[in-house]
């Protein structure tokens, strides 16, 4: 299997499909790349070169005890980036995979970069405090590491109707996509699961957002239960200079696999990646 090697000697996986303009997708937690599937096949039939990578702690990755944070999960990502030597290339992140491409662009620049798309994705801040009183309060994400801690399988289970919109009326996510995330969640080691919650939770990347100077697409959901649009894609598309912002009425945090709304985003990501 393809691997590249992060400056701590762990091994990163990751798939690379088709040729042309690189276009290199960051998954949410707990997932793997597997979930972007759908994506890397529209791209590389359309004439990109789609690439995803497992983050580290999960999948076919390495699983070290340490580095389960933000600046690693993004210097992971231009190890990925570097050891390609990918130029010109369009960054898509979903929810946490946001965060890592949003601290990618603070750490390392953007002259690997042509694009980027923020999708679901973290930035600027989660956590609720005095500065962002739209945030969700600790006790969330200490739920969320309670529920990791003591039984992520059935965690992972119930996950999978929030993440999905399944708990809503009229919901179109099938059985099959709870059962993939569950899945993909397993196969995330229960020390990279559970670190990576203060990660996506506590770790601001305002100044992040303010260093982008490449077009950006920013899509949300408003019905996102797992990361509030009000604290996450309305103020990115506020921070970053010049975004296109388009706000999915009624779509959930898992939008890109849920049908009716993957199509218009596999649209809406194509589209951006041509203009």
């Amino acid at each position: 299997m393809p691997f590249v090697t992060a400056k701590d000697g762990t091994e990163i996986y990751y798939k690379d499909w088709g040729s042309g303009q690189p276009v290199v997708f960051s998954h949410g937690w707990p997932l793997i790349a597997d979930t972007w599937d759908p994506q890397l096949k529209l791209m590389a039939e359309n004439g990109f070169r789609a690439i995803a990578h497992d983050r580290r702690g999960g999948g076919r990755s390495g699983q070290p005890w340490d580095g389960n944070n933000l600046d690693t999960y993004a210097d992971d990502l231009a190890a990925v980036i570097e050891g390609l030597d990918l130029q010109n290339a369009i960054l898509v992140g979903h929810s946490t995979g946001g965060g890592e491409v949003t601290r990618y662009v603070g750490r390392h620049g953007t002259a690997r970069v042509a694009k980027v798309v923020l999708l679901g994705a973290i930035p600027p801040l989660m956590l609720k405090t005095e500065a962002n009183p739209e945030g969700l309060p600790i006790d969330v994400f200490d739920e969320i590491r309670a529920g990791v801690a003591t039984d992520r399988s059935q965690f992972y289970k119930d996950l999978s109707a929030p993440f999905f919109g399944a708990n809503r009326d009229g919901s179109t996510v099938t059985q099959g996509t709870r059962d993939a995330f569950w899945l993909w969640s397993m196969t995330v080691g229960i020390k990279g699961a559970y670190d990576c919650v203060k990660a996506f939770s506590e770790t601001d990347t305002t100044d992040d957002l303010k260093k982008f100077d490449v077009p950006t697409l920013i899509v949300h959901g408003d019905d996102d239960q797992i990361v509030p649009i009000v604290a996450a894609g309305e103020k990115s598309s506020k921070i970053v200079k010049d975004a296109v912002y388009k706000v999915y009425e009624g779509a959930p945090h898992g939008l890109a696999m849920v049908p009716e709304y993957a199509e218009r985003f596999n649209t809406d990501l194509l589209e951006f990646a041509r203009s």
